[in-house]
């Protein structure tokens, strides 16, 4: 029988930050915590700031050409009758639009480019898969693809007349020529550089051929192949407008031809800004599928 109790253990003596209420404890992550929280309003200021400067700085870069372009026409240094001054541009570019010139025109030019876009697209992109896929098939087909892009498009305008019916036809094919490549060397190279893990994952979990290219292999692929069809779309208008150069009179290639031939300076500056709006408008729409889709598969 034990004559005096057991000792019992002695509290440990009180160390920083070692209860709750310590000093050490009060202070711990506050100068880091304090640091983020002043730190968040600044960051927000500051993206503000680029947001508003990346859309002042084009506005004010227009502006500046604007006022160059005003001065150079108005100070007699080059004769409006060969660069009309950004005021006549208008007028004529607000009188063509206000009569229905522009929008006939520019529905032309719109349906020539899209119908091209389609019919290279629907071209380019399985060849562009196959070609990725098939080691046999690139060598065999990447020479010519690559000599292709040696031959102006413009140059196989005459064949193009002589072959299809005179309208659409010709123009669409022509506009398909110039996107195809592009849209194809795109579709190549996103597929040839997609994770090769990842794939041969999907394979040994039984993957067929379809749920690989489905599931897998597209969305990855996606982004590269939606930008060469993003320069794709957009070098379509170009396309339009060559084809009615060389084609037909219809179009905004065939008001420029017009209106040249009538020496009309302000309706040729005003139908360029017009391309140039058509153009932007076709890149825009891309841009807002691209995202769409992107968004879909994420």
């Amino acid at each position: 029988m034990a004559l005096y109790p057991a000792p019992t253990a002695a509290p440990a003596p009180d160390t920083p930050g070692a209860s709750s209420g310590s000093p050490g404890a009060r202070s711990s992550g506050s100068p880091g915590s304090a640091a983020r929280m002043s730190s968040a309003p600044a960051r927000r200021r500051a993206d503000l700031a680029h947001g508003a400067l990346a859309a002042l700085a084009p506005a004010l870069v227009g502006i500046v050409a604007l006022l160059i372009w005003q001065f150079v026409t108005q100070s007699g240094a080059v004769n409006t009758y060969l660069l009309p001054t950004p005021g006549q541009v208008a007028h004529s570019f607000v009188g063509a639009l206000q009569s229905g010139l522009f929008v006939r025109y520019g529905a032309t030019t719109l349906a020539e480019s899209l119908v091209g876009f389609a019919l290279g697209a629907v071209v380019a992109l399985p060849l562009g898969y196959a070609i990725a896929r098939n080691r046999a098939l690139a060598v065999a087909l990447e020479p010519y693809l690559a000599a292709s892009q040696a031959i102006p498009a413009v140059a196989l305008a005459p064949l193009l007349m002589l072959w299809l019916p005179i309208g659409l036809a010709p123009i669409a094919a022509l506009c398909a020529l110039i996107v195809f490549f592009p849209a194809a060397v795109n579709t190549t190279l996103g597929f040839r550089t997609l994770d090769h893990e990842v794939v041969d994952a999907a394979r040994i979990d039984g993957a067929g051929a379809w749920s690989l290219l489905r599931y897998i292999e597209a969305p990855l692929a996606l982004p590269t192949i939606l930008a060469g069809l993003r320069t794709s779309l957009t070098l379509s208008i170009t396309g339009a407008v060559v084809g009615e150069f060389v084609l037909s009179d219809q179009g905004l290639g065939g008001l420029l031809i017009i209106a040249r031939g009538n020496f009309d300076a302000p309706l040729v500056f005003a139908t360029l800004i017009a391309l140039a709006i058509l153009a932007t408008a076709l890149y825009g729409a891309a841009r807002f599928i691209e995202w769409f889709l992107i968004y879909l598969e994420a």
